[in-house]
């Protein structure tokens, strides 16, 4: 019975893999439709069926050009452009996380076939292009022995480094090419079963402060709310000493964070819960409001009750703010980046998102890269696809987006941690 239990719920998993309803509904923007709660034994999956590349390639907008810089990381995550140009690449795993339920072992299985195989780098891996024709004839590992790196942010000569568990700092000189010795741990961050293991950062533009996004432990408090504790939050730090406290709470996964240039406005994207169907709940973009409460675990998209959570508080679902933008449902946005103009008048204002790619729909969400426009230092109307063709209608997946930067002369880079590849987008000129 042991080993028929398994076989029957995969099977089921299976069998909940069959498409929703009628058309997607529209949930981009400030206003996003929200159907009713869907719950059962099983969530809807489909995976992702990893392929190589090929003669298949990104697609990217008329006028853009996109060019596979670099590739055979060990999963690359995040990337950050030094002030010579350099380029820095997070590559890592992380989590250690047992699994709670029988149906969780079953989806892990089946979500560990839509990522890939490589070995975790724990890593930073520097490019570099000396000589500004595009091509980065220098690879080298800047540091090693790290413990799944994912956030990177760089002030003044410090280099701040968000492991899973830590956040750790390196001395940099201008063009060097190897960290100068080991990391120096600024503060610890929660790590205690990592159900949600990435730990994103922003530098204030002063300076002065470092924040860390750190996910829930679990999808919806399955583990019960001691094991959230200091989870699902963003981490205002002080470089100067370390000591940190919690700056907005409720956010379920902040994944990416960014510093709107002039405002000095810490922005993030947020992946929200899953299971309550193939259409909640919108992962989303918001401004990060000191001392705001985002909703989780007992409320998404402002008072709109998780009806899973016991007990729940209609204090702190009355006080919950409302996310700025939806993204749509289980899009997964890993990447955040303000644009600048030099990346042409068609994205010169507003920020490019790195979405993933969802499981927990029948119809794929996600797969892409986006650009969010902005105006009077807000975001307003329709996405725009900026770098599609990760996905084919077969369900073949070559690649998924994760990180997204923007270089000062005007590329933008794009982490996919399936291919392992980092792509430059540039501007034909």
């Amino acid at each position: 019975m042991k080993r028929l239990f398994p076989a029957l719920l995969l099977c089921s998993l299976a069998a909940a893999c069959g498409s929703s309803n009628g058309a997607d509904p529209v949930q981009f923007g400030h206003d996003p439709q929200l159907p009713d709660q869907q719950t059962g034994l099983v969530p809807t999956m489909k995976i992702a069926s990893p392929a190589p590349w090929g003669d298949h390639r990104p697609v990217v907008p008329q006028g853009y050009t996109i060019t596979a810089i670099a590739t055979g990381f060990g999963i690359a995550r995040q990337t950050l452009v030094l002030p010579n140009g350099d380029i820095l690449v997070a590559e890592g795993r992380g989590g250690h996380e047992a699994a709670l339920r029988p149906k969780d072992f079953i989806a892990g299985i089946i979500k560990a076939k839509g990522t890939s195989h490589a070995k975790s780098g724990n890593r930073l891996t520097l490019l570099r292009d000396a000589d500004g024709d595009g091509t980065y004839e220098l690879r080298t590992v800047f540091a090693s022995g790290l413990d799944a790196p994912y956030g990177l942010a760089l002030v003044g000569n410090t280099l701040y480094v968000a492991n899973q568990g830590s956040l750790v700092r390196f001395d940099y000189r201008p063009g060097q090419t190897v960290a100068s010795g080991p990391p120096v741990t600024l503060t610890d961050l929660p790590s205690r079963i990592n159900h949600h293991w990435t730990k994103s950062l922003a530098a204030s533009a002063d300076g002065r402060y470092l924040y860390v996004g750190i996910g829930s432990n679990s999808n919806i408090t399955e583990r019960g709310m001691d094991a959230e504790i200091d989870r699902a939050m963003v981490w205002q730090v002080d470089t100067a000493t370390g000591a940190h406290r919690p700056f907005a709470t409720g956010l379920r996964n902040p994944t990416a964070l960014a510093i709107q240039p002039g405002s000095g406005q810490l922005w993030t994207v947020v992946n929200e819960r899953d299971e309550l169907g193939p259409d909640l709940v919108p992962d989303y973009l918001t401004s990060v409001r000191e001392g705001a409460f985002y909703g989780w675990p007992y409320s998404y998209w402002g008072q709109h009750v998780d009806r899973r959570v016991h007990p729940q508080d209609p204090a702190k679902v009355a006080s919950a703010t409302r996310p700025d933008y939806g993204l749509g449902s289980h899009v997964a946005a890993l990447g955040l980046a303000f644009s600048s103009p030099a990346m042409g008048p068609r994205f010169a204002e507003g920020v490019f998102v790195g979405e993933h790619g969802s499981w927990n729909r029948s119809r794929p969400s996600g797969y892409k890269v986006v650009f969010i426009p902005f105006r009077n230092g807000r975001p307003t109307g329709a996405p725009v696809d900026v770098v599609t063709g990760f996905q084919g209608a077969s369900g073949d997946t070559w690649g998924r987006p994760v990180g997204v930067t923007v270089d000062p002369k005007g590329s933008l880079l794009v982490a996919d941690d399936l291919s392992n590849t980092i792509w430059r987008v540039t501007p034909a000129r």
